[in-house]
């Protein structure tokens, strides 16, 4: 993976505003790196050398993006014991960041074919993945969330359920607060993969 290590910081913040401005708001194949360039105001040389392609140039960034919103749910989780609210506290947070940083929203969900992404190393997100598996493990663990149905499986429905809201969200327009549907979403998350033997 392509490392941002040794750019100098603001060439690198004029970078990373023209790619996603540019890769949230074209097809991901009309896109390219000659526009980065000239949109941040750098040689197409200087990308090209450091990046290698477009796909390494896109996804240093995306990677960025979501290492940010890793370090912020794992710093939210601090301290907060009961399960149910961690897992509310995630969703909320996904939402809140989609919202914050909807370019990257849209370069994750409605921009960049999936296969595309699927092929670069930053769609593995290691460390949030297995955040995310360990509350999951641990309600399943606790009898909390349905032990019957694979931690992985929960997780894709989670994350396809922010997935929608997002696109819709755009969709309409950016109406209201992307997070004002946190209350509703997680109830119905919470009643499709709670453990259907135990009763609150």
């Amino acid at each position: 993976m392509t490392t941002l290590n040794g750019i100098n910081p603001e060439v690198l913040q004029r970078l990373e505003t023209a790619v996603m401005d540019i890769f949230s708001s074209h097809d991901f194949h009309k896109a390219n790196m000659r526009d980065v360039a000239k949109r941040a105001g750098i040689s197409f040389s200087t990308i090209y050398n450091h990046f290698g392609s477009k796909e390494r140039l896109l996804f240093a960034f995306v990677d960025k993006g979501l290492g940010k919103l890793t370090d912020r749910i794992v710093d939210h989780l601090k301290g907060i014991r009961d399960l149910k609210e961690k897992m509310r506290k995630v969703l909320w947070l996904q939402l809140d960041y989609y919202e914050r940083y909807p370019e990257l929203g849209r370069i994750l969900f409605m921009t960049v074919p999936m296969k595309t992404w699927i092929a670069d190393e930053s769609f593995r997100q290691k460390k949030m993945i297995n955040l995310y598996l360990d509350v999951l493990k641990e309600g399943q663990a606790r009898g909390q969330l349905n032990p019957d149905v694979r931690a992985g499986v929960l997780l894709d429905f989670m994350l396809g359920t922010v997935q929608r809201a997002f696109v819709m969200w755009v969709s309409r327009g950016q109406q209201g607060s992307l997070t004002d549907q946190t209350s509703f979403l997680f109830d119905m998350i919470w009643r499709a993969i709670a453990n259907p033997a135990t009763e609150e």
